[in-house]
């Protein structure tokens, strides 16, 4: 069951991953070109980034669970969804499932973008 303090943490991290995400869009829509979707691509490659090196250091150390819910699931599951799809890979990687890992990177990757797709031409269908 979840408590009221889980969910102040989840809340709290997620506002502040929420902010600067749209700070990076913002600065990345500013300043850099429109051939990519740069803000998108920068948190994505930051959020793995931070989640890859926060997961190592708190495997080293006593981090107690709380903090961890507040910077992966609060700040980063916010921030970005591909950082936790990231810690997902490996995670499977690390316990040996290479075909899991293999088939949640298809389904993540084809079926979000066949998903994607196929719900735009929907809607557009639908809205006509």
């Amino acid at each position: 069951m979840i408590n009221g303090k889980v969910l102040l943490l989840l809340v709290a991290g997620g506002s502040l991953g929420t902010i600067i995400r749209y700070l990076i869009y913002l600065l990345a829509d500013k300043h850099l070109n429109h051939l990519l979707p740069w803000g998108t691509l920068i948190v994505n490659l930051t959020g793995s980034l931070i989640i890859g090196f926060a997961w190592g250091f708190m495997e080293k150390s006593h981090v107690p669970p709380s903090v961890m819910l507040f910077l992966f699931i609060g700040i980063l599951g916010s921030f970005t969804t591909f950082s936790t799809f990231a810690f997902d890979n490996m995670s499977l990687a690390q316990s040996g499932a290479y075909k899991m890992m293999t088939i949640n990177i298809l389904l993540n990757n084809i079926g979000g973008i066949m998903l994607c797709f196929g719900a735009f031409h929907f809607a557009k269908l639908v809205l006509k």
